[in-house]
């Protein structure tokens, strides 16, 4: 069976209308990395369910699904309130902010959990940020 991502099928984005993805943060990390070596996968998109929780993790690379990131902050862990579809390019906002727009996604700790690599000019961590838990993430 052919994946329709790696074998270049789409030729625009398929995804016409989606709900945006909402949650709430479980953790907030502190910490950078210069060499985190992680690994984007072909995929675009990932499918998110109720009562998942993932990580967030920021990178100031410009990268792309297929790329490796080494450069990043950690931000933190969320818990999905409601299942959604979340997309390369998706912007991300945590506590009625904007971090940055979905780079890609890392399965390092799969089947546990995604790390959501988002793009952002600057590194800044969850604790630098001053971000709580409980705070509201959206992406969409």
């Amino acid at each position: 069976m052919n994946d329709p991502y790696k074998t270049g099928m789409f030729k625009t984005n398929p995804y016409f209308r989606k709900k945006p993805l909402k949650g709430n943060l479980v953790v907030v990390l502190d910490g950078k990395y210069e060499e985190r070596g992680l690994k984007l996968i072909t995929q675009p998109s990932r499918c998110l369910l109720k009562h998942e929780v993932h990580e967030v993790i920021i990178t100031d690379e410009s990268k792309k699904p297929g790329d490796i990131v080494n450069k990043i902050a950690y931000i933190g862990f969320f818990a999905v309130k409601e299942s959604s579809v979340i997309v390369v390019g998706d912007e991300v906002k945590i506590a009625g902010n904007i971090v940055g727009k979905i780079a890609g996604f890392d399965e390092t700790h799969m089947p546990n959990h995604y790390n959501i690599i988002v793009y952002c000019n600057e590194r800044i961590s969850g604790k630098e940020r001053n971000l709580q838990l409980d705070d509201e993430i959206i992406i969409g």
